[in-house]
């Protein structure tokens, strides 16, 4: 038995070394280093298992996370129901009243103080900055125009808010385990309380690394001479999208000093359309702009004139040079398997549908040098908040290989044209709706959601007297009122209808 064993062992290995030496002529997709280990090693041999535990396989799908480990994991932990308490002086908050009457845009911050607590930890922050926050959700947060606060009758209203905790003092006290800014987002459209946190909690689960985090938290508010806080509810907090978020990733962006993007409708990507679009810095105006400079505004002409390159290479490459070019400024298994999960949780205010709701970025500013990577952004319009927009009427049902009009947003339609990076697409697809995965499969998503609504349902009755009850339901003003993500046997369960309309592979 042993010298079968031995033979068939023998045969195994020079089939192998067989297979290796066949020289392969055709186009090879770059291995992703970074993806596989943040560091640049070749993720050594072991040496640091002392032989009590067995060590953990390199995976580049699941890729190492431990960058995250004491910072994002423990303030944006989905297990725990953190609570943000805000207080500000009446005056401070009057001046945010006036200025949103003044300008409903406005990026005005205003003086704070804050406390943040989570796992038994109590963080205080003194002289932190607050602002509203949102485009076309943008919202007063008490009262009517013209009205000033109430004393202790206040007409409260849910909006969204970004709390920065280093605007007005820049040092490490005014940092939250390395996190200076939290969007704070009240859950707008979604009764489900679910919608956006499922989505970017389905990122990481796939080994996204590029998504912000995200939680639950309670968020209460104080303005001075009230004689208790404002309790504004369950709320979501979101990672800010900034050169601080890519700065905790510089390992795997592999630089952190260059072009960040965010993207708002009209940004599609297509050369054709860059002279009509607004190209723009960040300039605290509060202007939207199609295409926002968030990071090394100072060299904003060259990132500009980089940005405008990158779409014409886009729109003029054709066949296997656009191939081999995407292959060299891209990590295109990783924006397919992100476009992946963007498909299945039905985002189609996105990109390739609606041009609308990404960032960008750019890790080298050079013209030709460098990789771009796309990061997902805004997803409380998922899980069945389906419109008539775009190509698309049922995000639900609609046909994942022809998920937006290519000839107006061309990127992601142009990359599936090709076969092997159709079946990196098609494969990731898959994968997410495999009932072996803890990923989008119906009894795996529900049993996430009710134990996210176990956590928060005794705390969403707030003094807004707005969503305070957990409805299964889509948004109202959407197209499809029937699809649900908590009824099992319901036959338009949003991620029953999905997995049915996903290619095989």
């Amino acid at each position: 038995m042993k010298r079968i064993l031995t033979t068939l062992l023998s045969l195994l290995i020079s089939a192998l070394l067989i297979v290796g030496c066949v020289e392969d002529t055709a186009f090879v997709l770059p291995d992703d280093d970074t993806t596989q280990n943040p560091d640049g090693g070749d993720g050594g041999d072991g040496d640091d298992n002392d032989g009590t535990e067995e060590p953990k396989p390199v995976n580049p799908d699941y890729p190492d996370t431990s960058w995250a480990a004491g910072e994002l994991d423990w303030v944006f932990d989905m297990g725990t129901l953190a609570e943000i308490r805000i207080s500000v002086t009446e005056e401070q908050w009057n001046e945010l009243l006036k200025e949103y009457d003044r300008d409903s845009d406005t990026p005005m911050y205003i003086h704070c103080d804050a406390e943040f607590k989570s796992k038994g930890e109590v963080h205080t922050f003194e002289d932190a900055g607050l602002r509203l926050r949102g485009n076309t959700s943008r919202r007063r947060p008490e009262g009517n125009g013209g009205q000033m606060h109430q004393t202790d009758n206040a007409d409260w209203h849910h909006c969204h808010f970004m709390l920065n905790l280093r605007k007005f003092q820049k040092d490490d006290a005014h940092e939250l385990h390395n996190v200076r800014k939290i969007h704070l987002k009240w859950h707008k459209d979604d009764s489900a309380y679910c919608r956006e946190l499922y989505c970017y909690d389905l990122f990481r689960r796939f080994g996204i690394w590029t998504a912000a985090y995200s939680s639950y938290c309670r968020l209460w508010i104080h303005v001075e001479g009230d004689s208790k806080p404002a309790y504004y509810g369950v709320y979501e907090m979101l990672e800010a999208i900034d050169d601080k978020y890519v700065k905790r990733r510089k390992e795997l962006f592999g630089d952190h000093k260059h072009n960040l993007w965010k993207c708002r409708w009209g940004a599609t990507l297509n050369y054709n359309d860059m002279g009509s679009s607004s190209i723009h810095f960040d300039d605290d105006s509060g202007a939207n702009y199609t295409y926002e400079l968030e990071s090394n505004i100072e060299n904003f002409a060259t990132a500009k004139a980089q940005l405008i390159e990158f779409t014409r290479n886009i729109m003029q490459r054709t066949g296997q040079d656009f191939h081999d070019w995407i292959a060299s400024v891209c990590d295109v298994r990783l924006l397919l398997r992100t476009y992946a999960v963007n498909v299945v949780v039905g985002m189609w205010d996105d990109y390739w549908n609606n041009s609308n709701n990404f960032y960008i970025y750019f890790n080298s500013s050079d013209m030709d040098n460098y990789k771009f990577y796309f990061i997902p952004y805004d997803y409380d319009n998922t899980l069945g908040t389906s419109s008539n927009c775009g190509v698309q009427s049922d995000a639900g049902r609609h046909d994942p290989l022809r998920w937006g009009d290519t000839g107006r947003s061309p990127l992601i339609g142009k990359i599936l044209e090709f076969e092997d990076y159709r079946k990196i697409y098609i494969e990731a697809l898959n994968e997410l709706i495999n009932p072996e995965n803890d990923l989008f499969y119906y009894q795996h998503s529900i049993a996430r959601i009710n134990g996210w609504h176990a956590m928060i349902r005794d705390y969403v009755v707030n003094d807004t007297d707005e969503d305070c009850e957990i409805k299964d339901r889509p948004a109202g003003w959407g197209n499809m009122h029937d699809y649900r993500v908590l009824d099992a046997g319901s036959s338009m369960n949003f991620f029953k209808v999905k997995a049915a309309s996903i290619p095989k592979r």
